[in-house]
């Protein structure tokens, strides 16, 4: 099963390890699970990392940020940046997810409103649009 994770679920996965995302963590791990990404998602998440008002949890979690993008790095299957989806996203941060997702007909896993409230105009391009994998 192919993959794509928006910046939340990724902090949720690789520096927060938030039970609710224990199965993804399992099905990458057993390699049953393809995470797609970009360089852009790369750097977005790098920018986040950097956030003073998350620094002091990451390095309670993690230590630092470059042990979060050595995970990603392990992880994630760099592609190559899509078209722009047929569907527009509410906040243009979340675009970028929408468009890989769209282009691989894939799972796109996000914890964010706008993203969400897509579900059914995602569904018939053939992306499940999720706030979490099933157990």
């Amino acid at each position: 099963m192919q993959l794509v994770l928006d910046t939340n679920i990724v902090l949720d996965l690789l520096v927060f390890a938030d039970p609710r995302v224990q199965p993804l963590h399992a099905g990458l791990q057993a390699g049953a699970l393809r995470w797609l990404a970009t360089a852009p998602m790369r750097e977005e998440l790098a920018r986040v990392l950097d956030y003073p008002k998350l620094a002091a949890r990451i390095a309670f979690h993690r230590g630092a940020a470059a042990p979060v993008l050595a995970d990603f790095d392990r992880h994630a299957v760099l592609v190559d940046v899509p078209a722009k989806a047929p569907v527009t996203c509410g906040d243009p941060d979340d675009q970028k997810f929408i468009d890989l997702a769209v282009a691989h007909r894939c799972t796109l896993l996000s914890k964010d409103h706008e993203v969400l409230r897509m579900k059914n105009r995602l569904a018939r391009l053939e992306v499940r649009a999720l706030a979490q994998l099933a157990a």
